[in-house]
């Protein structure tokens, strides 16, 4: 496996911890990772992308050995953003989302286009679709009752309690883990466990705006600011069939937002289909960006 280039670099006085793969002339691939990985989740998939792109991963914002500010709103979607777009500094840039990754960098392309020149999303949602599905108290809303969990006071024991015996059930939870081994479950345990990161980690949930209603229930959906939420770059996205936590209603009506969409899925896959299938993941990217 390619080890990476790593470094701890400053994004507005605060340190974020930085991975990257790939010749530094050719052109950047910033690559966000959701929860409850780190910028190390990458290290299947971005040796496959390192000949055609410079791949870029860092530790978000209260993730792995980046800056982890206890408070929940320095966790708001604005400042999630604004992280990145520090980082990116001068654009555009390719940008590849999964999971929470994939909220941020559905925000960079909605709120800074500037800075992006086409949009990748693995298992990752944009906020209209998904909120809509939440909403109207269907399978999506089922899926998604353990933000309830997350979003409580005292998750961060709960998770941690028993060598993080309760976070490695959720993270596992009706999918297929095997790519998961000793060394691998480890390395993210070691990730877990830096002090305050569990609390970052769970305050993305607690800051996220979206309501999520208990099952059988449903939600009167908040007022949306639709004109301001399109993609106006090629958009690419990547879907693992198998997902039980994100469910293809939570894409419905995407063509709506972005006009310019290829979707691209893979049976026998589900949520961590960059773990599972990375070889078939990089062909479609490249395939696609070429």
């Amino acid at each position: 496996m390619t080890e990476p280039k790593s470094e701890f670099v400053d994004l507005d006085g605060r340190p974020f911890f930085v991975r990257h793969w790939g010749n530094e002339d050719l052109p950047r691939l910033l690559l966000l990772h959701g929860f409850p990985e780190y910028g190390g989740a990458w290290a299947q998939l971005a040796p496959l992308l390192s000949q055609r792109f410079h791949c870029i991963a860092p530790d978000q914002r209260g993730f792995g050995q980046s800056w982890a500010p206890s408070e929940v709103s320095a966790y708001a979607t604005s400042r999630l953003i604004g992280d990145m777009a520090t980082l990116i500094g001068e654009g555009p840039v390719h940008v590849l989302g999964h999971d929470w990754g994939a909220a941020v960098a559905y925000g960079l392309a909605m709120f800074r286009p500037e800075l992006v020149s086409d949009l990748i999303i693995l298992n990752g949602v944009h906020p209209v679709p998904f909120q809509r599905a939440l909403a109207a108290g269907g399978p999506q809303t089922d899926a998604s009752q353990y933000i309830h969990y997350l979003r409580a006071e005292g998750a961060e024991d709960r998770l941690m309690a028993d060598d993080f015996a309760k976070l490695t059930a959720l993270f596992s939870a009706n999918m297929d883990h095997a790519w998961s081994d000793a060394a691998t479950a480890a390395a993210y345990k070691r990730e877990w466990g830096r002090e305050g990161r569990m609390r970052g980690m769970l305050n993305w949930y607690r800051a996220s705006p979206l309501v999520v209603p208990k099952s059988g229930e449903t939600a009167t959906l908040p007022d949306l600011p639709l004109d301001r939420l399109h993609v106006h770059c090629r958009h690419l996205l990547i879907w693992g069939r198998e997902d039980t936590a994100l469910l293809p209603e939570a894409t419905e009506g995407l063509e709506a937002f972005a006009k310019d969409l290829t979707r691209v899925e893979f049976p026998g896959a589900d949520h961590w289909l960059h773990h599972q299938k990375p070889q078939a993941v990089a062909d479609a990217i490249l395939g696609w960006v070429d």
